[in-house]
């Protein structure tokens, strides 16, 4: 993977050099896009973006997990976590981007190819 992070400052960057607005006003615009999608999900809804993706929030009930260093059982309380679905457009958008297949620590392609 590539290691680079897009800020939010690069957004309003690409907002500034795509649309034409100010900086500022850009910098406005991306502030508002991501509050109301993160006041949306407070709400319990759903947001769905054309051709990029949904986010949703889901609830996970409580369950017994194990501390992996000791063994011993640990409750997990119920909690709430978002949860991204990527649109079928994002997919291949990612998809198509890539020049050669990825391969794991064997060398082997990860398409689902049976092993030799």
């Amino acid at each position: 993977m590539a290691g680079h992070t897009v800020t939010r400052a690069q957004l309003t960057e690409a907002v500034y050099q795509e649309v034409g607005l100010s900086r500022n006003e850009s910098a406005e615009l991306v502030e508002a896009v991501i509050g109301e999608i993160g006041e949306a999900l407070a709400r319990g809804e759903m947001v769905k973006i054309s051709s990029f993706g949904s986010f949703a929030v889901r609830q996970k009930g409580q369950r017994v997990g194990r501390n992996p260093k000791t063994g011993q059982e640990v409750p997990i309380s119920p909690r709430r976590v978002l949860v991204f679905r990527a649109s079928q457009a994002l997919k291949h958008q990612i998809n198509d981007n890539h020049s050669a297949p990825a391969s794991n620590a064997r060398g082997t392609a990860r398409s689902g190819a049976a092993l030799r």
